[in-house]
């Protein structure tokens, strides 16, 4: 499998083909999303493309990977100096661990397994419902539609970070928390065809106290910050993927779980989620980048974990390259202000 980083120095960017221990730059792009349209426009493989450019300067990675370096880690997928062409999305409630956590977010008790049927009179709410539809409709026949997930909007590529960049809970927000995932990159063709072009490790980063407020709350919920990479995957195995998520603060790790994803630890297939996110119109425009995140396998709030400000979140999946880390930045409240808004009548 190719695994590709983004680096720049505040002058100059790159893009680096990973192999470990070093970084190999590739020539004549810089940028992924350049190499990509390369590749459109020639109708070239991307995985030849980038073996044929990978000639370049090699870099020492464990240097950059640190923060020690003049170069830095970006995220693996970009458009360069338009941010509004990126659309970052998830879906929810797609993992057979998942929806214990989410029935305790918007009930008075949890079910005791994630797939347990309730029993008459036992709470059950949109969320549970949700994750069953999926159960019973998400993987359909090959070449059949199944049932929809849940679906959520995160931002633009304003609210990308990457590798060691900070994830903030700004002063309207109740508190922050990570969410393992994997995320897909995909990139839209001039005729509208979507192109996946590789997967990335993400931290789906959202305000949990505030969706448990009212499961409303939910799409307010997802809009802050999140970070993919370090490495972008191309042709990844998506069948069953391990891996591990952990906080740490200071010296000492606070919590830690082994999570998992891939389609045998889902209750929707990868061309199901993809099929429903593609349909609309709207999300095949030509140009475009989209990365999508495929939903968490388990929380720190889950298991009651409050994040402090300075802790380091950890995101870690085998066959993905070296683990995604990101501290967390808790804003003041006293820096909340109201947002006026002017006539221009």
């Amino acid at each position: 499998m190719i695994h590709l980083v983004q680096i720049h120095d505040g002058f100059s960017r790159h893009v680096a083909l990973v192999e470990e221990p070093n970084l190999r730059c590739l020539t004549g792009v810089q940028s992924v999303y350049e190499l990509v349209q390369r590749c459109l426009n020639s109708r070239r493989g991307f995985s030849n493309e980038t073996i044929a450019l990978a000639r370049g300067e090699t870099l020492a990675y464990d240097p950059i990977y640190m923060g020690t370096s003049n170069w830095r880690l970006l995220a693996p997928i970009d458009v360069p100096g338009e941010p509004s062409r990126l659309l970052v999305s998830g879906t929810g409630l797609t993992h057979l661990g998942s929806a214990k956590d989410r029935q305790a977010m918007h009930a008075a008790e949890a079910l005791n397994t994630a797939a347990k049927v309730p029993e008459e009179g036992e709470p059950v709410t949109d969320s549970m419902r949700m994750f069953q539809w999926g159960l019973e409709g998400g993987r359909p026949d090959h070449g059949k539609i199944g049932i929809a997930p849940e679906w959520f909007y995160k931002g633009d590529g304003s609210i990308l970070r990457g590798p060691l960049e900070p994830l903030i809970v700004p002063p309207y927000a109740e508190d922050g928390g990570e969410e393992a995932e994997i995320a897909g990159i995909y990139v839209i063709s001039e005729d509208g065809t979507p192109y996946r072009i590789g997967m990335t490790q993400g931290n789906e980063f959202s305000d949990h106290k505030f969706e448990k407020r009212n499961y409303l709350n939910l799409a307010g919920s997802k809009l802050r910050t999140c970070s993919v990479g370090p490495e972008l995957v191309v042709e990844a195995d998506f069948s069953a993927v391990e891996g591990e998520a952990c906080i740490l603060r200071g010296n000492e790790t606070v919590w830690s779980k082994a999570i998992a994803t891939g389609e045998e630890n889902m209750c929707h297939t990868l061309a199901n989620l993809e099929h429903h996110h593609f349909k609309f119109e709207s999300h095949r425009q030509p140009g475009e980048v989209h990365v999508h995140f495929f939903g968490a396998h388990s929380l720190s709030f889950g298991d009651g974990v409050e994040l402090h400000d300075r802790d380091w979140m950890e995101v870690r999946f085998r066959g993905f390259g070296r683990a995604l880390r990101n501290p967390v930045r808790i804003e003041t409240k006293d820096a909340d202000r109201l947002v006026s808004v002017r006539s221009l009548a």
